[in-house]
């Protein structure tokens, strides 16, 4: 009979990173509904981003992700961030999902705050944009995980609510989509995170993250550079052209300003640019998302050629064989004295 493990046991045995950032989300989360209980929304400002008051609280811009301000958002982050986040911590390391935690928790959290200044300036509705907007929760770092899973496992599949499947390289999309109709029905805050979150963990998961590939003897680089990772296979195809145009330009600005690190392009069966985001696993789900694509295509050009190569088949076996010549045997010399019996008896007849 197994014996099972104890609750400490359990806590020992998750990573670091992610044992200290559930700590960190269950203290804040329960500190900020104890303060919204007993002294009401007066220090909110020190834990949550509010636009007009983060310049003077900057931890804010990464605090606010440790807070959810309701019972269900914590469930939920308390069920889906932790266990993300032991898989990448496992597969990247302890400092590499530091940073991924880090980069895609504070970048939104800037770029929302500086959106929201723009429309301060554009609108003068202080009391809305400024100080009516409160930034908080894990909504921008679980879709950048979800990212993440779509680099490593694309071709996996889930299953939601028990009933909806879907492949992993979906889920971003779906929920990216989910943000902007709730952004549209006025819920800015913070849904608006998701997709600074979406374009933020994409360009670091992209260009900057660290990797020390195995296939390549250790040899570091940085980023994603294969084609099943670009800007354009997260749009259905009539976009592909003019966000090629864009993302190359944008591209040629950054190297030429020195702001994208150089990597190594070691990978020749991808055509381009493919790293190891995560190790050899990563590695052996990439190229095994290659190769179910090149088998689909060589299956569907395969059926639409088969009546042409059957009727060619049949034409070259009715075609009748070529028949091989017979060996031909070697003959024996006839002797001297064969040659005068034979040369004797044709003149007998010549005689007769």
């Amino acid at each position: 009979m197994a014996i099972l493990s104890t609750p400490l046991q359990y806590i020992k045995s998750v990573p670091p990173v992610t044992r200290f950032f559930t700590a960190a989300t269950l203290a804040s989360s329960t500190l900020y509904l104890w303060i919204r209980w007993t002294t009401g929304p007066t220090l909110v400002a020190y834990l949550t981003l509010v636009p007009g008051t983060s310049l003077f609280f900057p931890w804010t811009f990464a605090t606010s992700a440790l807070v959810e301000i309701s019972v269900i958002e914590l469930i939920i982050s308390l069920l889906v961030i932790p266990a993300s986040l032991a898989y990448f911590e496992r597969l990247w390391g302890t400092i590499e999902t530091l940073k991924f935690i880090i980069v895609c928790v504070t970048g939104p959290n800037i770029i929302g705050c500086a959106f929201n200044w723009i429309e301060f300036a554009v609108t003068r509705n202080a009391d809305l944009f400024l100080y009516g907007m409160e930034y908080h929760g894990q909504m921008a770092l679980f879709v950048s995980l979800l990212v993440a899973f779509t680099q490593v496992i694309p071709e996996h599949q889930v299953q939601i609510l028990g009933f909806i499947k879907a492949r992993v390289k979906r889920l971003p999309m779906a929920y990216l989509t989910f943000s902007t109709i709730m952004t549209l029905l006025g819920f800015q805050s913070p849904y608006i995170l998701i997709q600074f979150g979406w374009f933020v963990s994409w360009i670091y998961l992209r260009f900057y993250k660290r990797n020390v590939g195995d296939s390549i003897g250790g040899v570091v680089s940085y980023g994603d550079r294969s084609e099943t990772f670009a800007l354009t296979s997260w749009f259905p195809p009539f976009l592909h052209t003019p966000l090629s145009m864009l993302g190359n330009t944008v591209y040629k600005l950054g190297t030429r300003l020195h702001l994208l690190p150089t990597s190594v392009p070691h990978d020749i069966e991808s055509g381009g640019y493919s790293q190891v985001p995560g190790g050899a696993r990563a590695e052996a789900e990439r190229r095994r998302a290659l190769a179910l694509k090149a088998l689909d295509q060589r299956l569907a050009n395969s059926s639409s050629g088969s009546p042409t190569q059957s009727g060619t088949s049949q034409a070259q076996s009715s075609r009748p064989s070529p028949v091989a010549p017979a060996p031909v045997q070697n003959e024996r010399k006839p002797s001297p004295v064969e040659m005068d019996v034979a040369d004797t008896s044709g003149s007998e007849d010549e005689r007769r």
